[in-house]
């Protein structure tokens, strides 16, 4: 045996510094990277470990979203499908009520982008956002239930429109 203690600790903390290394690529974030070369957060099918989709359409246009990874949008597709009659709002998006309150466990914002779907729990309302005017969601926030992959201008009409809300097929 070597009185060397360098290199008795080589030897024996190697193989656990391996090994840590090795568990932390295993246990590694499975975040997707999307087109745009950013992480792309969305809900996780159970059985394939993909993004789950939602389809959302209206005016015989139809458009995919990726729901977000939390209790207020796995709690939505439990509304699945659903058809609302969605309303303008303020310019900048579509709004509807939904039939029964769901959970507000997911995180609040007060800002918002184009294309997302997101929840209002003091109606309990649902709002797509097609455009963006500079301001911000009051207090309580909104939280996220989906983000639109591309098309969400099908939104930007005058008045009223009937809009079904339902799962993609795995």
């Amino acid at each position: 045996m070597s009185n060397d203690p360098a290199k008795w600790v080589f030897k024996c903390l190697l193989p656990l510094i391996i090994g840590l290394l090795l568990g932390s690529v295993i246990l590694a974030d499975t975040t997707h990277i999307g087109p745009s070369g950013h992480p792309e957060q969305g809900m996780r099918s159970q059985h394939s470990g993909s993004l789950m989709k939602i389809r959302i359409s209206a005016n015989g246009k139809s458009i995919i979203a990726t729901l977000a990874d939390n209790s207020t949008a796995r709690d939505f597709t439990s509304l699945l499908p659903i058809t609302l009659t969605m309303h303008d709002l303020f310019g900048r998006e579509k709004a509807a009520g939904l039939p029964r309150a769901i959970s507000t466990a997911g995180p609040r914002s007060s800002t918002y982008a184009v294309g997302e779907v997101i929840l209002w729990s003091p109606g309990p309302d649902i709002a797509v956002f097609y455009r963006h005017d500079g301001k911000t969601i009051p207090s309580p926030g909104s939280i996220l239930i989906a983000k639109v992959d591309q098309g969400v201008e099908m939104f930007d009409i005058p008045g009223r429109i009937e809009v079904t809300f339902e799962l993609v097929g795995e």
